[in-house]
């Protein structure tokens, strides 16, 4: 089944341990949220699975909606009921970033700068030291567990979150924590900067192309997303087109390959799944195509902020974007992806 006790934890970071010589060895952290509450984030650095180093990507200016929703800066722990509109991670659906910008990082190697703890180190010590920064930790609760203390920093009672890693593709073994909308990741707010770091990591073992409602990976499909290799992309989206209503605004796209492509049983998908169709005709190699988002079955771009996916025919993402509310702000602007 999927996870239980999904959520997300709102605290600052007060300490961390790196941990070693172990299977599946975890970076840990100790937050405190501001009604005094401890908790444990336990992040894997390592898979039991081989391979076993994991994947990794770090996104240095994280613009995404989900970021409007998330709870106040250091209340500490909310249960996520995994809405499409809501503040739950989803690798594949949500567009946080494109996967094919992941690497590999090894869990703990001697020397500077060079493994998956040197990186925590770089985002997490800083958190640290300054107790503005806010942490957001994504993930499985456990606890708490009244009685007993934390196996790694010794408060009471043991509480925290793990299963910090993206939650759905899992090989087998692995099959019965899949879900969609709980992956999980770190993100830390910088207010001094008025930025967002984000965090997220994966198995080299997990699927890309899944089941949208058990979360298991499609058998047959292919292994990863096509990232850079697509022959469409998102390019432009007009969400704020301004000027008397109804004005649904519109979405360009651009064939980046070197052959015309079939635009029969492609479309797109809003947040919440609604579906807008491409024009049954073919579009030339290195042409631009902008339609109108009112053609539509529901289909919806809000000046609030929100994600538009690319889907082929068989159904499997292509591609995806997302903005924000910000972005969307001037009336008339076109966004750029």
């Amino acid at each position: 089944m999927p996870l239980a006790n999904y959520g997300v934890l709102a605290a600052r970071a007060v300490e961390r341990h790196r941990e070693g010589g172990t299977d599946s060895p975890h970076y840990e952290v100790h937050l405190l949220d501001d009604a005094g509450t401890h908790y444990r984030a336990a992040v894997n650095v390592r898979s039991k699975v081989a391979p076993h180093e994991l994947m990794y990507v770090v996104v240095d200016d994280f613009r995404h909606p989900l970021t409007q929703r998330l709870p106040a800066a250091g209340s500490g722990w909310k249960h996520l009921d995994g809405q499409a509109d809501g503040a739950a991670l989803d690798f594949v659906r949500g567009n946080l970033f494109d996967p094919a910008a992941m690497r590999v990082l090894p869990p703990d190697l001697p020397g500077v700068d060079n493994d998956l703890s040197d990186l925590f180190d770089h985002y997490v010590q800083r958190a640290i030291a300054d107790h503005a920064v806010a942490v957001y930790v994504f993930g499985d609760r456990f606890g708490p567990e009244p009685g007993k203390k934390d196996s790694e920093f010794g408060f009471q009672p043991s509480d925290g979150v793990h299963e910090i890693h993206m939650n759905q593709g899992n090989s087998k073994g692995f099959e019965p924590q899949d879900g969609v909308r709980q992956d999980g990741g770190l993100l830390f707010h910088l207010p001094a900067e008025d930025r967002w770091v984000a965090v997220f990591l994966a198995f080299q073992s997990q699927k890309w192309h899944t089941d949208p409602v058990t979360g298991h990976a499609i058998p047959g499909s292919p292994e990863r997303l096509a990232g850079a290799e697509a022959p469409l992309t998102i390019i432009a989206a007009l969400a704020n087109p301004g000027g008397p209503a109804p004005r649904a605004g519109t979405v360009t796209l651009l064939n980046t390959s070197a052959v015309p492509v079939d635009l029969t049983g492609w479309r797109l998908a809003d947040e919440g799944g609604h579906p807008l169709p491409l024009p049954a005709r073919k579009l030339g190699a290195g042409a631009t195509l902008t339609v109108d988002a009112g053609e539509g079955d529901g289909f919806r771009l809000g000046d609030q902020g929100g994600t538009i996916t690319l889907l082929d025919p068989s159904g499997l993402k292509v591609h995806g974007v997302a903005y924000t509310a910000r972005q969307a702000s001037a009336e008339g602007r076109t966004i750029t992806f």
